[in-house]
């Protein structure tokens, strides 16, 4: 039986399809978050100064892995937190308790990827000086 709630319908499609569009979809997120998100813009730019030093300061290739995943995760929490504002704001623009609380949890997404990244590349580069080990 094959009804409209059926997996086979849904409006991205299925197999090789599906990924095509949600690969789409995905690209528009980014140009979203570009044009709307001067946060994201920053951060992205921080992404994309620190990204060469990584090749210099990382001592192995799992060393390399937490320094981009730190890059990554920061962009992941700008993301979430921009989609949620967005979503947030489309709901209700007049002041609301559990809205701005929503909006708060999401900057604190972002704040604690600030200090991963931080951290991060704070012992990477003290090791790389052999300041530490």
């Amino acid at each position: 039986m094959n009804d409209n709630k059926s997996p086979i319908n849904k409006l991205n499609g299925t197999g090789i399809r599906r990924l095509f569009k949600a690969t789409y979809c995905s690209i528009k997120g980014f140009k979203a978050a570009w044009i709307h998100e001067s946060a994201f813009r920053q951060e992205l730019l921080l992404v994309l100064i620190l990204l060469p030093f990584s090749f210099v300061l990382a001592q192995s290739t799992n060393h390399w892995l937490v320094l981009i995943f730190s890059l990554l995760f920061l962009l992941f929490s700008e993301l979430v937190n921009s989609a949620l504002e967005a979503l947030a704001d489309k709901v209700c623009l007049d002041h609301d308790e559990l809205i701005g609380r929503a909006k708060d949890i999401g900057s604190a997404i972002v704040f604690i990827a600030l200090v991963f990244l931080k951290l991060v590349w704070i012992v990477a580069t003290l090791q790389y000086f052999s300041i530490i080990s």
